[in-house]
C-alpha cells in the first residue's frame, strides 16, 4: 500500500497548524474613535481648568443665586454608640434625637466617614456639629460647620435622603 507524500502547507495558510488565526485585531476605525474621545475629553477638561469654559455651579451656588431659604434647620452631633450604633444629638439642647442600630446606620456612617476624613486632615474634633438644612428649593444638605464642606443628600436617592430628613422632625 502506498501513501501520498505529505505536502507542506503554504505560508499563507499556516496559522500555527490550527487552521485559523488567533491574532487579536481591533478595527482601525474603532481605534481612531477611541483616540478621538480621549482627546476631546482632555481638551474639555483642560479648557475648564484654564477657565475657558465655566464649570457648572454647585447646588449651594444655585441656592444662593436663587435666594433659597432654609425651611427647616437643625444643628446635630453624631457619635459612635455601643454595639455599632450611631447616636444623633441636638447640638443646642444636648437631647438625643435618634439612635441608629448597626443595621440602620450604613448611609449615615458613609456620609460621616467621608466628612470625617477632612476633619482628620485638619485635626478637627469629630464631635464638632453639623448643620442639616431643608431648603425652599426642595434640596436637603448637610454642612460640616468645622470645614464648611456641604453634602447634597438628595443626590443619593429618596430612601437615603429620608434617613436624614427624619432628623429634622
Amino acid at each position: 500500500m502506498t501513501t501520498a507524500p505529505h505536502s507542506a502547507p503554504s505560508a499563507a495558510n499556516n496559522y500555527n497548524g490550527h487552521g485559523h488565526s488567533h491574532e487579536n485585531t481591533v478595527p482601525k476605525g474603532a481605534l481612531v474613535m477611541a483616540c478621538g474621545v480621549v482627546l476631546v475629553t482632555l481638551a474639555l477638561t483642560s479648557a475648564t481648568q484654564l477657565g475657558w469654559i465655566a464649570p457648572s455651579p454647585s447646588a449651594s451656588e444655585v441656592r444662593s443665586a436663587e435666594a433659597a431659604t432654609a425651611l427647616s434647620s437643625r444643628v446635630l452631633q453624631f457619635a459612635d454608640g455601643p454595639k455599632g450604633t450611631v447616636v444623633v444629638t441636638d447640638a443646642a439642647s444636648g437631647a438625643t434625637v435618634h439612635v441608629y442600630g448597626e443595621e440602620g446606620s450604613g448611609f449615615i456612617r458613609g456620609v460621616l466617614r467621608g466628612m470625617g476624613r477632612e476633619r482628620q486632615k485638619r485635626s478637627i474634633p469629630m464631635l464638632a456639629p453639623y448643620e442639616l438644612n431643608h431648603w425652599s428649593d426642595g434640596s436637603l444638605s448637610l454642612t460640616d460647620t468645622a470645614t464648611n464642606r456641604i453634602v447634597e443628600l438628595g443626590a443619593f436617592g429618596p430612601t437615603n435622603r429620608t434617613t436624614f430628613e427624619a432628623l429634622l422632625k
